[in-house]
């Protein structure tokens, strides 16, 4: 795979050092450093096209902020790929409106925007998928006998944070795991931004907290913390299933608030973030959190 990458900021060369330390230096055909101080809107984008584009088959966008990433369609229009990954750490990057307007500006081309990066799964696109199967939503195996022994990276944060988290969550209670490693996150530390997307209702990196958490709690194949539905009262019938319309994990596209066969809410203990929100938004009050073990 020839991978080409336009980088800007703090964040972007952390996620370009990170995949040159982790194996994808050689698949590296060309980069690009574009200026974090570019205006947030631009009239003629192309005149910051790079003067050489190599020949590339998947396009990484990683820190671009506004009207300088309308300049990614073309670049991979001029090296031929038909793939592109603009992940999303800040919500002031890449609004709803702009996303539309690259996609509109490259019909032909897969683009994909992970918000954040650590939830990239695949999406049927080759190229896409192939870098995927390494980098993206973290995937674990544990041994585990009460404590944890060793923990394999199966597919890792593109920042990183996956490997270093994996090694200083060994010798933990297994039930303690969990909750470690999205402590483990905050001190890596995690570039996502605190500040909450108005899209989402939560903080990118709380998102990226839910993904590493839910690695542990998959790979455990318990989780000992979820928001949990009591059907006796919940109202499938008059309520416009707020906990579904306002979970964040839902709105990035997992599966995390589920109907059953009476329309009724229910929550995936794995992918639940405990943020609270589903509780606060259910106007029957049928949602409450829980601690126990959760066999997933």
């Amino acid at each position: 795979m020839k991978l080409y990458i336009i980088s800007s900021g703090k964040y972007g060369s952390r996620i370009v050092n990170s995949l040159a330390e982790m194996g994808l230096a050689s698949s590296m055909v060309g980069l690009e450093e574009l200026p974090e101080d570019l205006p947030e809107f631009i009239d003629d984008f192309s005149s910051h096209l790079p003067k050489h584009i190599p020949p590339a088959d998947l396009i990484l966008a990683v820190g671009l902020y506004g009207d300088i990433n309308m300049v990614v369609p073309l670049i991979a229009q001029k090296s031929g790929a038909k793939s592109v990954i603009i992940p999303i750490h800040d919500p002031k990057q890449v609004p709803p409106g702009l996303q539309m307007e690259i996609e509109e500006s490259a019909p032909d081309v897969k683009i994909v925007f992970p918000k954040p990066f650590c939830s990239l799964e695949p999406v049927g696109d080759q190229f896409i998928d192939q870098f995927a199967s390494q980098f993206g939503k973290p995937l674990l195996e544990i041994e585990s006998d009460g404590l944890v022994k060793k923990v394999k990276v199966i597919r890792t944060a593109p920042c990183g944070s996956t490997r270093y988290i994996a090694e200083n969550i060994e010798g933990f209670p297994a039930e303690e795991a969990e909750l470690e490693a999205g402590n483990k996150l905050h001190n890596y530390p995690c570039n996502a931004s605190m500040t909450t997307d108005p899209v989402v209702g939560d903080t990118i990196l709380h998102l990226a907290g839910y993904q590493t958490k839910e690695a542990v709690k998959r790979a455990l194949g318990f989780a000992t913390r979820s928001a949990v539905v009591d059907h006796e009262t919940c109202e499938a019938d008059e309520c416009q299933h707020e906990c579904i319309k306002h979970c964040p994990q839902v709105q990035i596209g997992l599966n995390t608030v589920t109907l059953n066969e009476n329309q009724q809410a229910v929550i995936d203990p794995a992918s639940c973030g405990y943020c609270e929100i589903c509780i606060n938004e259910c106007p029957y009050g049928s949602i409450e959190m829980e601690e126990k073990k959760f066999p997933l």
